[in-house]
């Protein structure tokens, strides 16, 4: 979409003048639409960003009002979350600085931190990949909500509690951390499936 008046401002910073930004609706009868939202959602960012465009999640501090001013949604849709597109500055402004160091990210808890069972015994190759690619994944404020199992050549998500914070759904979060481990199993030569889950779970991976 073109730019329109967002007020985009983020824990982070500020993003300011974005020439474009793509919007993430999803049709909130499906008990599943955050984290669906958040997978697609991710491989349009990772490809927005494999072409030299500067973007990020906002599902928070923007306003959806403007959004629905230039897109018609339909009784059943709600706006998730937006993505600015457009190119980084190369200079920042000392307020940015500051508060680019609030949130680093590089900042992720370890993977030991993130199991929800941990296995016994060495896990396949594809299977530890998958799941560092999904350890260094964004969300909101860097909270990484997702917690993994590891079951007979699956990966299963679920969330570290069923409340959300900050205003943004967990589930979406989790959603973004699926499109990693998707992409990371496909490089490392393992096709498979996602199969939606019910709380506290959110959707298993499956070897096929």
């Amino acid at each position: 979409m073109n730019s329109v008046n967002l007020y985009l401002k983020v824990a982070y910073g500020k993003i300011r003048n974005a020439p474009a930004y793509a919007a993430f609706i999803g049709e909130m009868d499906d008990r599943n639409v955050q984290e669906k939202a958040g997978r697609l959602g991710e491989f349009l960012i990772l490809e927005a960003t494999s072409l030299g465009l500067g973007t990020c999640w906002v599902g928070a501090s923007f306003r959806p009002d403007a959004v629905r001013s230039q897109i018609e949604l339909k009784s059943d849709e709600q706006v998730l979350a937006v993505s600015p597109l457009g190119f980084v500055k190369e200079q920042y402004s000392l307020e940015e600085k500051l508060m680019a160091g609030l949130v680093k990210s590089s900042k992720r808890k370890s993977l030991e931190e993130l199991w929800l069972e941990k296995p016994i015994g060495p896990v396949p190759r594809w299977i530890s990949t998958s799941l560092e690619a999904a350890r260094l994944a964004p969300s909101a404020v860097n909270r990484q909500p997702w917690r993994f199992s590891v079951e007979d050549k699956s990966i299963k998500l679920s969330v570290d509690n069923v409340k959300d914070s900050y205003h943004i759904s967990k589930r979406l979060d989790c959603g973004i951390a699926m499109a990693h481990v998707e992409i990371a199993a496909v490089h490392s030569g393992e096709a498979g499936i996602w199969e939606y889950l019910s709380n506290p779970g959110v959707a298993r991976f499956k070897k096929v």
